[in-house]
């Protein structure tokens, strides 16, 4: 016989067996902290550290790149939340800015046809001036500070 069907609308067709085997793993990650950024990351540094190992053949680099993959899993299947969230928030605190300047530097580079950037040396602001209008003076809207330059 075939095992029974179960329609829902918009996704496609689940036999019995298969919706029992969610409802199993549903019930075995209830209560556990899951996936989040930093898991995520760690999943990324095994994947570089493991290409890494197929151009350096030796057994304890192999053993290194399988670090961060069990405290992946030991973090995904934890059920201390409160500490695995602060473990996230700690990583973000210096990931974001990391992914911040990528961000900016991308930007950048997408607008240099039609934008120049400069930055101002009375606090650091990257002010953004558009191109071809000559010698223009410049006011840092933070600081207040002036300069002349050529667009």
């Amino acid at each position: 016989m075939k095992p029974h069907t179960i329609l829902r609308k918009g996704r496609s067709a689940m036999s019995g067996t298969q919706v029992n085997e969610m409802n199993w793993l549903r019930r075995f990650m209830y209560g556990r902290y899951g996936q989040d950024e930093f898991s995520i990351a760690l999943v990324a540094l095994t994947l570089l550290l493991s290409m890494i190992c197929v151009f350096i053949p030796v057994y304890w680099v192999r053993l290194i790149s399988m670090v961060p993959f069990g405290y992946y899993i030991f973090r995904t299947l934890s059920r201390n939340i409160a500490a695995r969230r602060k473990e996230n928030r700690w990583f973000l605190g210096w990931f974001r800015p990391i992914v911040r300047w990528f961000q900016d530097k991308i930007k950048m580079l997408r607008q240099r046809k039609t934008h120049r950037f400069f930055k101002c040396k009375g606090c650091g602001q990257v002010l953004r001036v558009p191109k071809g209008r000559g010698k223009l003076e410049i006011t840092c809207p933070r600081c207040k500070n002036r300069m002349i330059r050529k667009t």
